[in-house]
């Protein structure tokens, strides 16, 4: 039976219709973050409750790679390969360098704690953008404490630069996925508990402008059902979110095309393999795969 669920034909275009999502490993507490490696050819993926951070091959093994991980979120590379990773306890961004050293890349902003970087992305230019909803200071997936920020942002560092917030402070309850377009002149931010997508146009500066909606009602918001969390771009320019049901599927132009139907509540998602055209979905307790028929579009550390 296909995994995918065709709100149109042009789904088929991305997935064959015959394909079915694959379960690779099992047996966590929940899963998210997955990063790929372009060289070595592993995934990396965070277990928030487990503070663990584990390694998956493609032969099916997993290994703990980081026990205790600081209950790590988000993850991804820069174009050296250093790892970027969202950490919830310490309610930091930090760099794990190819050496070895870790970096703490922010922490503050205007003197008062973070609430708990979620996602990241790295455009070409090397700036770093990076999501901070306050889900890790929820127990279970996080170190429970108060708040020290009043609010939900989106943040970018400029190379070389200071932490910058790049949306309106009160623009969003819980910011959390976001992404590039294949070019970079856009960028999407989705907001968990509105269950929506807002799209950006990115400035020459690095600034966001022009905040506009780009999908909504992807669901209720309630976690239970499936929510907005992770969300990547494409080579084609469409994009790919979490949601009810599994991985909703919308066109550059924001029709939702489809869902690849997953059983379980899916966290985040990433392409990977030698040829970038297995899509990766950390969902629960388990990893599970799907082959496509597109790519995703080319970050930075892909072409290292």
């Amino acid at each position: 039976m296909s995994s995918v669920e065709a709100n149109s034909d042009a789904i088929f275009e991305l997935v064959d219709p015959g394909e079915e999502v694959v379960k690779a490993a099992t047996g966590f507490m929940f899963t998210e973050g997955p990063i790929w490696h372009p060289k070595d050819g592993y995934l990396l993926f965070s277990d928030m409750p487990g503070d663990v951070r584990r390694k998956y091959t493609p032969d099916g093994t997993v290994v703990e790679v980081a026990n205790p991980s600081n209950k790590c979120n988000g993850m991804t590379y820069d174009a050296d390969l250093n790892l970027i990773v969202c950490e919830h306890v310490t309610s930091a961004l930090i760099m794990e360098t190819t050496g070895g050293e870790r970096v703490v890349l922010a922490s503050h902003f205007e003197g008062k704690e973070l609430n708990s970087p979620n996602d990241v992305c790295v455009g070409s230019d090397g700036s770093i953008y990076f999501s901070d909803p306050w889900y890790g200071r929820f127990p279970v997936f996080g170190l429970e404490r108060p708040r020290d920020l009043g609010f939900q942002g989106v943040y970018r560092i400029p190379p070389g630069g200071e932490l910058e917030l790049v949306v309106d402070r009160d623009e969003y309850e819980m910011p959390n996925g976001l992404c590039f377009s294949p070019d970079e002149s856009l960028m999407y931010i989705n907001d968990t508990p509105r269950a929506l997508i807002d799209v950006y146009d990115v400035n020459d500066d690095g600034t966001l402008s022009n905040g506009r909606r780009f999908a909504d009602n992807i669901g209720t918001g309630v976690i239970e059902e499936g929510i907005p969390d992770g969300m990547k771009c494409d080579e084609m320019g469409n994009i790919w979110v979490t949601g009810p049901g599994g991985v909703w599927v919308f066109s550059s132009g924001g029709e939702h095309l489809g869902t690849i139907r997953v059983p379980e509540n899916v966290g985040n998602l990433t392409w990977g393999d030698d040829d970038w055209r297995t899509l990766y979905m950390p969902s629960s307790t388990s990893l599970y795969t799907i082959r496509t028929k597109v790519r995703a579009h080319e970050e930075p550390y892909m072409r290292a």
